[in-house]
């Protein structure tokens, strides 16, 4: 997937490695992503990585927390 720059504001998003970059993406993308971005990274990451990455995540808000509970318990 081409990265957003507006969503990877801080680096180059040409330089972000999906498998290494995984908690980066995955936060970025439950508090900042489009429709688009958020149903890539349900397709391309396992369900347990993303619950694990949002669950532990100390950057994404509450909110968002709670919606992609919901979003991973229906997917």
């Amino acid at each position: 997937m081409k990265f957003r720059q507006t969503l990877f504001w801080d680096v180059n998003p040409k330089n972000i490695d999906p498998q290494k970059n995984a908690q980066y993406i995955i936060e970025r993308i439950a508090d900042f992503g489009n429709d688009k971005e958020a149903r890539w990274a349900l397709d391309y990451y396992d369900k347990k990585l993303l619950r694990n990455v949002i669950k532990k995540s100390r950057c994404v808000r509450p909110d968002t927390k709670a919606l992609w509970n919901i979003l991973l318990t229906t997917a």
